[in-house]
């Protein structure tokens, strides 16, 4: 059976401007932050399978009061080095979910985040990345990582990874966004990316206007929430405040 940690970078607000504004739910005001601003919660996962440890998304790469990678710290909590992740799986190169692909130490020299991992990155997402760039694309913090030996391309409409992980061109809420499902053959766990970004959205029908297509990404979260309630998937939900692990 696999295990799952979220790894919280912790609350923030989002408005159009596109900056992640950490919140302190217990002490700060949503209606003081700009109109429009949103609240998220940034989780990237750890997964533990019989075969890899896998991380899913990269977070902000923001760094503790000890300078240490917040990233690297939630996992170590969680008993693993960042040296034994040996995959990393992207939904797409957000900056909100690849900011912690590379990091630079004290000297600022360029490492990878996870010096042993493969990176799966979809390639027609990297080249509208880094074609488009800001605000929602930081290409700094995604070059560095394209230059080394651990990039594994993803192509086509859809594939598989080792035998047991699904990755699917989705294309809602970026143009070439992709979604896997992790089947080790005794669970099924869906991770959506910013098309199944919490739970409450798998409830709902709306159109959201930060989705690049919001017709098409409501219609993909209906197609989730159906086909994972029959086959009784894991959700993993990268944004939601308070469920980030939940079944329908």
């Amino acid at each position: 059976m696999a295990q799952i940690f979220p790894l919280s970078e912790g609350e923030f607000t989002v408005g159009r401007d596109k900056q992640f504004i950490p919140f302190d739910i217990a002490a700060d005001e949503l209606n003081d932050r700009s109109t429009g601003s949103l609240l998220v919660e940034v989780q990237p996962f750890l997964i533990i399978t019989d075969k890899d440890v896998i991380v899913l998304d990269t977070g902000l790469g923001f760094k503790n009061k000890e300078g240490i990678l917040q990233i690297h710290d939630n996992i170590r909590r969680q008993g693993y080095e960042p040296a034994a992740v040996t995959k990393v799986l992207l939904s797409h190169l957000h900056k909100d979910h690849a900011g912690c692909l590379v990091f630079k130490d004290d000297g600022g020299m360029v490492h990878t985040t996870f010096p042993n991992a493969d990176y799966y990155i979809y390639r027609p997402e990297a080249d509208f990345a880094l074609a488009t760039g800001y605000p929602s694309y930081h290409p700094e913090d995604i070059e560095p990582l394209l230059t080394t030996a651990q990039v594994k391309w993803l192509d086509g409409p859809e594939g598989t990874i080792d035998g047991y992980i699904q990755f699917t061109h989705s294309g809602g809420h970026c143009p070439q966004h992709i979604v896997y499902l992790i089947d080790d053959g005794k669970d099924k766990i869906f991770y959506g990316g910013d098309e199944a970004p919490q739970l409450k959205q798998m409830k709902m029908k709306y159109i959201a206007k930060y989705d690049y297509d919001g017709k098409k990404a409501m219609h993909l979260r209906e197609e989730y929430a159906a086909k994972g309630k029959a086959e009784g998937w894991k959700f993993l939900f990268y944004h939601d405040l308070k469920t980030p692990v939940s079944s329908l």
